[in-house]
């Protein structure tokens, strides 16, 4: 468990921003403030250099040419301001830091309780309500309450662990002690497996057999052993889990009945433990009812009004003089002279007892005038003479009539009083006294029914067998000479170790589960003011309390006092108050965390002499460190005159800000990329270089004209660079041919020149979109679309051809058209295929009609094999088989006489 001092280190480290290295962050301003590291990886401060103390450079505003080498007097009004804003932050933060534990602590455990009595007035909200906000009588349902709140209160007894707050649970109605619900169910089951087994009891599923509960043994019934998970009320069944109410609780009104039942219900919200008195107002008198009635609390409403009762006692010669009173009045106190029941004696006794017994003999004659009265003092009269009437003799069976002054004589007959065997009768005669002991001899059985033998009835016969059989602990044998099988109960010790692992079990030896431990432990903090108290057992895993006293350790450093904390165990946490010694060089004050207890990994440590050795475990042994270098901020300039910034006291000194020096060159066009350094200057000009600055030897870099890619061969100078005469080697516009031209001459030349320069002055081997070449020189730009060259058209059958220009025909507006022969001719063509086509279809019909007569003959055949039929083939002319074949190639032929006619014509 970690220890509250650094449970609030962690808490400030989120609140207040904390540094990568540990250390708090810089407070906002001109220069950052030192911050403090507590990490010890090798030393308090080991992350300084990286980040830990930073200064932020403050920069002069107006910086320029003019700037002395001395600080003025308004910056070091500045500094000093800006270094005593530090140191006060520095302190405050200190200060902050060192107590910052306690706060964090304080502030958690003030949430924690705030938050815990918010949901307590919560619960008593309808109560307080009732009674005008009178809480007095809540104390004992508010300690269950508190306990259910209580990480680790609330324990299960059967298992000894803690109650979660997701937990089913059962409570008892007898003691409300709470425990898991599958550990309560299992104790039902093995306690009444315990009364009686199904193997051994046919009956066993009807019978209700009681089991009780771990804690006060109140019984219950096996039917109702909890079965299901109810809140404390029981109207919910699996009450949610809500972090604002009472753990197991539903938040409604619990309506239970008060106990004594008084007519009303419980006001609380659903809570743990007993319901507290009855809150409601009622009007009642007192017990003698002699007082007025008044308005008093239900669960008060029998009062004493505290005059005299007045009531008239047993005694009926005195009245009760106690004051008002519940019940019955109490025996009458005072002190009379009395006597006894027979009269010869007197006494002084209480009044509450009147009637009282002498040890006198009575002594009176009885009316027989023979006999006195041997009763010793009593009331009333002596009755009749014992030896009067009809008497029997000794044995009962004779009656005699005789004087109270003779005794009965004895009948001599046998007497026949049973014995005290209750077997065997009496064989004397009729005698005075009692009958003797039964001496016949029987045939007898032990009590164990194992062996028989023929002794005196009035003896018993135990045999020496030992029995064999378990007692009811199921972990003994009875070993009892001569049992009758009902083994008496184990009368050892049960001695078992109980849950809490620390007592063991002092009941008798008996079965099942024993009983959790009565016992409590008292879990204290370091110091002992702070006391929990837990059931036996659960001291080993219940965190000490949080104890809220200060750690009362002394301190260990140059320190006079620790920090402020609170009680813990262990070693106290290093101190991190602000060391505060005066450093030996400057005179400042150390700002850093106490290291007089520094943890240092210790060096020197015995290396492994082999592999079969095992290395040294890393050890830190704790000692005073040294204090580190003074890290106050100091203004220091810097060699170049640049800027002034805050170095830390050991390092103050002239440095270099790591600037170029950016002083202008000799050439004019560059300035000093020498990093900052130390300047011999002229009449104190801060802008001109001096001998230590670097000598330009860079090229020229001026920008050259438009269109030249040269550049200048000159080095570094000042004034403009000199015409370009070297040659541009480029292509004509038809990208044909390669020029060579000045380069002053093409840069300097107007747009018209640079046309000339560029052509080639052949002619343009462009294609025009028609196909032809372009008639012009090498020229800039697109060709024109204006074509002259001659070209011939045709009509649409290609017999008449005319010869025009390219660019009158390209848009489609000339065009040459048949004429009548063209027409004619065309008709022809039409004619002669439309025969062709007609033709083809005659011959196919045909084709298709011997077809079908072929197929229509062949049967009728099958059907008439025996008829014979005369079949004429007619046989087809040769102009019928031939035509096609003729017909095609002349036709043919004469279309291209035609067509060859056609074209000469034109020609």
């Amino acid at each position: 468990m970690d220890a509250p001092w650094r449970q609030g280190g962690r808490g400030r480290a989120r609140g207040r921003g904390v540094s990568l290295n540990g250390g708090p962050a810089p407070a906002p301003g001109p220069a950052s403030v030192p911050a403090r590291n507590t990490a010890l990886s090798s030393g308090p401060w080991s992350g300084a250099g990286r980040g830990n103390l930073s200064y932020a450079s403050v920069s002069k505003p107006g910086h320029s040419g003019d700037m002395k080498g001395q600080v003025s007097e308004n910056s070091k009004k500045k500094f000093e301001d800006i270094q005593k804003a530090n140191q006060a932050v520095v302190k405050k933060l200190a200060d902050n830091y060192s107590s910052s534990d306690d706060d964090e602590d304080a502030d958690g455990d003030e949430d924690r309780e705030g938050k815990q009595e918010r949901i307590l007035d919560l619960t008593f909200t309808t109560y307080t309500d009732q009674t005008d906000g009178d809480a007095s009588e809540l104390a004992r349902t508010k300690q269950y309450v508190n306990e259910a709140f209580q990480s680790g209160a609330v324990t299960c007894l059967i298992c000894i662990a803690s109650v979660k707050r997701n937990q089913a649970v059962w409570s008892c109605f007898g003691c409300y002690c709470i425990f898991h619900m599958p550990c309560i169910q299992k104790w039902a089951k093995d306690s009444i497996f315990l009364v009686s087994s199904p193997l051994t009891d046919d009956n066993f599923e009807k019978k209700d057999y009681p089991w009780p509960c771990p804690k006060c043994r109140y019984e219950y019934k096996r039917s109702q052993t909890p079965a299901r998970y109810y809140c404390y009320c029981g109207k919910v069944e699996d009450p949610p889990l809500d972090p604002w109410l009472v753990p197991h609780s539903c938040g409604q009104v619990c309506e239970k009945e008060f106990k004594p039942s008084c007519g009303h219900k419980c006001l609380l919200l659903c809570h743990p433990g007993p319901c507290p008195p009855c809150p409601k107002m009622v009007t009642t008198t007192c017990y003698c009812k002699k007082a007025k009635p008044l308005p008093r609390r239900c669960s008060t409403k029998e009062w004493s009004c505290q005059q005299s009762c007045g009531r008239m006692l047993l005694c009926r010669q005195h009245k009760c003089e106690n004051p008002c009173h519940k019940g019955d009045c109490r025996p009458c106190p005072r002190v009379s002279k009395q006597k006894c029941l027979c009269g010869k004696k007197a006494a002084e006794r209480l009044c509450a007892s009147p009637t009282w017994q002498c040890d006198i003999v009575c002594g009176k004659t009885l009316p027989c005038g023979n006999h006195t009265c041997e009763q010793v003092c009593h009331a009333g009269s002596c009755g009749q003479c014992p030896r009067s009437g009809n008497r029997l003799c000794p044995c009962g069976k004779s009656k005699y009539t005789l004087p109270c002054t003779e005794d009965v004589p004895t009948c001599g007959d046998s007497c026949d009083k049973v014995l005290e065997c209750e077997m065997h009768k009496c064989s004397q005669r009729c005698h005075r006294g009692p009958c003797e002991t039964c001496r016949q001899e029987v045939e007898k059985q032990c009590r164990c029914g194992k062996h028989t033998k023929r002794m005196p009835c009035h003896k018993q016969y135990l045999c020496e067998t030992k029995c064999p059989k378990n007692r009811d602990c199921q972990r003994h044998q009875c070993k009892r000479k001569c049992c009758t099988g009902n083994c008496p109960g184990c009368d050892q010790q049960c001695g078992r170790t109980l849950g809490c692992r620390n007592h063991k079990c002092p009941s008798v030896c008996h079965r099942g589960s024993c009983y959790p431990c009565p016992e409590t432990v008292d879990v204290k903090c370091s110091c002992g003011k702070t006391v929990l108290t837990v059931p036996c057992g659960r001291e080993r895993s219940t965190k000490p309390p949080r104890c809220k006293e200060l750690c009362s350790h002394p301190s260990t450093c140059h320190h006079e006092a620790r920090e402020r904390h609170r009680c813990h165990f262990g070693p106290c946490p290093p101190c991190r108050q602000t060391c505060q010694r005066t450093l030996q060089k400057c005179g400042h004050l150390c700002p850093v965390s106490c290291h007089d207890e520094a943890l240092v990994k210790q060096k020197g440590l015995p290396q492994p002499a082999g592999p079969w050795e095992q290395p040294c475990e890393p050890a830190y042994i704790q000692t005073a460190l040294p204090c580190p270098p003074c890290r106050v901020p100091m203004p220091m300039e810097c060699l170049g005159k640049h800027e002034v910034s805050l170095l830390p006291c050991h390092a103050a000194g002239p440095f270099s800000c790591k600037r170029p020096c950016g002083r202008r060159l000799p050439c004019g066009n560059h300035t000093c990329s020498r990093e900052c350094h130390k300047v011999t200057e002229d009449n104190g000009n801060k802008e001109k270089c001096g001998p230590e600055c670097f000598m330009c030897e860079a090229e020229c870099s001026k920008p050259r004209p438009p269109g030249c890619p040269h550049r200048c061969n000159l080095p570094c100078h000042p004034g403009d660079c000199p015409l370009c005469l070297q040659m541009i080697r480029t292509k004509c516009h038809c990208k044909i041919s390669s020029l060579y031209i000045e380069c002053r001459k093409l840069t300097l030349a107007d747009e018209e020149e640079k046309n000339m320069l560029t052509s080639c002055k052949n002619q343009c081997p462009k294609e025009l979109p028609c196909g032809h070449r372009c008639k012009e020189t090498c020229h800039q730009g697109n060709c024109s679309l204006h074509c002259t060259q001659k070209v011939k058209l045709r009509c649409p059958c290609r017999r008449i051809k005319k010869e025009l220009q390219c660019n009158t025909t390209r848009g489609g507006q000339v065009s040459v058209q048949c004429d009548s022969l063209c027409l004619e001719m065309r008709k022809k063509a039409v004619e002669m295929k439309e025969e062709e086509e007609k033709a083809a279809n005659e011959e196919e019909k045909r084709r298709q009609q011997a077809e079908l007569e072929a197929f229509e003959n062949r049967l009728k055949g099958k059907k008439k094999k025996n008829r014979k039929k005369e079949e004429v083939e007619i046989q087809p002319s040769v102009w019928q088989k031939y035509k096609n074949y003729i017909l095609m190639p002349v036709c043919g032929v004469a279309l291209a006489v035609f067509t060859l006619y056609l074209t000469q014509i034109n020609i």
